[in-house]
């Protein structure tokens, strides 16, 4: 596990190196520019991906259970060890046994103060506290928020709706001891990535649906938003820009029993009413599969006269979020998203 760690360790300030070139020295190591829909896939993003070629086999081609450890490894790898005040773990009772919580406070935080319920990312089958730490350090120091973040079960031990139960139910703990745990209840906003930004927004609208204490805010980073529809960026970045389709489909397969479940509101917050839910910042990546769905949310948002802010980062990779520590692009995404989240909990 040690050698694991420092070779990790090694290879990130090995990439982290290579992206403080300078621009026009990235750009020829990148490679030839990749165009597609008449959006440039930006040059450290086109060089992450050629050195995660030389990685290992794609995730999808390796065993769910036994493969884990390399999302956490990746992820410090791109993510780094950022500065923080503080950061706890905590244990509360769950659906199904006890959930884990790690508190995120940034420096000189005292007292009462706006939060951000975390839910991190990994097609529901991939992820813990561990793959998003630097996240929720990047979000609680650059907003100024406390960040709460649950280590979900995953699939396929736990398929759905073991992730949607664990995740509300850390949210209703958060709120109902608000008070003991330094949480401005009345600015509480709910967020993640990906299956992260799916639970959220599903958390979002349960809360209405429940008439229970709606968040005041939610931070969606290219979240999955339909299982139902196959939207045309599925197709168009199927393969090449990190998450695949043949990722996706295996994500799909472990998190879902069969299409029965389809139909249940858990599932695709696209296929909601979204009436009332909370203020959202909402943003996608320009080369991910998931960008059609994601700004159709926003869209089906709008349309609903819930006020969004919706970005698209168009030269962008999904994980992104990831990448606070990596290059310049990708941090610089995340103090947008992390601007947003202030001003929504101010």
């Amino acid at each position: 596990m040690e050698s694991t760690t420092k070779a990790a360790a090694a290879k990130g300030t090995v990439m982290r190196t290579l992206l403080k070139l300078p621009k026009p020295v990235i750009r020829r190591l990148a490679g030839k520019p990749i165009v597609v829909d008449g959006k440039t896939l930006n040059p450290e993003m086109q060089l992450v991906l050629n050195l995660a070629k030389l990685e290992g086999p794609p995730l999808e081609t390796l065993p769910v259970t036994s493969d884990r450890k390399q999302i956490v490894s990746g992820s410090k790898l791109v993510g780094g060890s950022l500065p923080i005040g503080a950061v706890t773990d905590r244990t509360i009772d769950g659906p199904a046994g006890k959930l884990n919580l790690r508190f995120y406070t940034p420096k000189g935080m005292r007292g009462a103060a706006p939060a951000l319920f975390f839910v991190h990312g990994g097609g529901w089958i991939y992820g813990d506290l561990e793959s998003h730490d630097a996240t929720c350090r990047f979000l609680a120091e650059e907003a100024q928020v406390r960040v709460i973040a649950v280590d979900y079960r995953l699939a396929p031990e736990a398929p759905f709706p073991a992730a949607f139960d664990d995740t509300w139910a850390a949210y209703k703990w958060i709120v109902d001891n608000a008070q003991g745990i330094g949480v401005d209840i009345a600015r509480l906003a709910v967020g993640g990535d990906s299956a992260g930004g799916n639970l959220a927004a599903i958390i979002a609208q349960q809360a209405v649906r429940e008439n229970f204490h709606a968040p005041t805010f939610q931070l969606l980073i290219y979240p999955a938003t339909d299982f139902v529809i196959e939207h045309p960026s599925r197709t168009t970045f199927a393969e090449g820009f990190y998450l695949s389709k043949a990722f996706m489909d295996l994500a799909n397969e472990n998190y879902l029993l069969g299409d029965e479940v389809l139909d249940d509101p858990r599932l695709s917050p696209l296929r909601n009413d979204v009436k009332g839910v909370a203020p959202a910042y909402l943003v996608t990546a320009g080369f991910d599969p998931l960008l059609d769905e994601g700004k159709a949310y926003a869209d089906k948002l709008r349309a609903a006269g819930v006020p969004v802010e919706y970005v698209c980062e168009e030269g962008l990779i999904h994980s992104f979020a990831n990448m606070v520590s990596l290059g310049s692009a990708a941090p610089k995404a995340m103090r947008r998203a992390a601007a947003a989240l202030a001003r929504g909990l101010s």
